[in-house]
């Protein structure tokens, strides 16, 4: 039997906005049925390597594949039927949901884009079902935004994702906006939903608690390259490159004890500007183990297992220096 094609396939991909590299050259592959958390700082890339999945802007160069379909460069006529194979969710509920228009209506609008023939009945029962679906009272269809919470609106921004069906959900920043009072019970919905459908997800984020509890697989962005990819285990356990090493450093644990005892990587400057990205390695002007082959020479992706590191210190076997405890004057002597 053929083997289904997967969900997501991105092949060297490049968004430029005129001068500005925002993403330079990211591969990345997400299975049918699986999370992949795309982590970094803010300024990365990492909004806009999803807004280049669902062609909300053009990619400069490469590739992008929906379900084996390459989608890059179609027009808008020609995109319209592989719509419904993937949705987003936007990091603003109160700013990516038209005021004007009731609950039930945005969640129904992908229903009528899509033009399958739903009778306004079956749309109404379609959309109850999708609210009550994601913790919301069918009554809330009838409903504006600016009515419901921070939190229900998220929960209107999912249902108005996934009541198409998509095989990919992009998920940018969805819990960002929110109190923390309400962003474990906006996760633990996207988690419950993901079990029961199988969508497949780029779950776009710079909350590793998140990713710890969600994702399957973890890319690691960097001033619009990635810098590590590999299965949430392994990444967590055993990170091989500096900048994941140090983002790891900084992520809170539950565990006050443990949290007292680390000792965080202090990465010094700012995350250099996109228009004029450093020589070499993106990441040595920051990276406490740089040395002078960092700045000539941009690292090759080492694989690691079925991941990768790109780093000059990263050897095939996944070993390397930690930044989090290696002495810099160490490394190389």
């Amino acid at each position: 039997m053929t083997p289904q094609p997967n969900a997501l396939e991105i092949e060297d991909l490049v968004m430029h906005f005129g001068p500005v590299r925002a993403v330079d050259g990211v591969s990345l592959t997400i299975p049918r049925g699986r999370v992949t958390a795309l982590v970094g700082e803010s300024g990365s890339g990492k909004s806009t390597v999803g807004r280049c999945v669902v062609r909300l802007v053009e990619p400069t160069a490469g590739t992008v594949q929906i379900a084996g379909t390459d989608v890059t460069h179609l027009s808008r006529r020609r995109l319209r039927p592989h719509r419904g194979a993937v949705s987003i969710v936007f990091q603003d509920p109160a700013a990516s949901l038209d005021p004007r228009m009731l609950v039930g209506e945005i969640v129904a609008e992908p229903l009528r884009l899509a033009g399958k023939g739903f009778s306004r009945r079956e749309r109404e029962a379609r959309v109850a079902g999708q609210l009550e679906r994601v913790g919301l009272r069918a009554e809330v269809a009838r409903r504006y935004p600016h009515e419901l919470s921070g939190g229900q609106r998220q929960r209107v921004s999912i249902a108005r994702a996934l009541i198409s069906e998509p095989m990919l959900l992009i998920a940018d920043e969805p819990t960002s906006a929110l109190d923390v009072s309400v962003q474990a019970s906006v996760l633990n919905l996207l988690a419950d939903l993901q079990r029961d459908i199988g969508f497949a997800c780029l779950f776009i984020t710079h909350d590793l608690s998140a990713v710890e509890y969600l994702a399957d697989d973890i890319a690691v962005m960097y001033l619009g390259q990635l810098v590590e990819k590999g299965t949430r285990e392994r990444i967590f356990a055993r990170p091989a490159h500096p900048y994941t090493q140090a983002l790891l450093s900084a992520a809170p644990v539950a565990d006050p004890v443990r949290q007292r005892q680390r000792q965080p990587v202090l990465l010094g400057d700012d995350l250099p500007s996109a228009l004029d990205p450093p020589s070499g390695c993106r990441f040595r002007t920051r990276c406490p183990l740089a040395f002078d082959r960092c700045a000539t020479e941009v690292p090759a992706q080492t694989p690691i297992g079925d991941g990768m590191a790109a780093c000059h210190l990263v050897q095939p076997d996944g070993t390397g220096p930690d930044v989090r405890t290696t002495d810099p004057s160490e490394v190389l002597s």
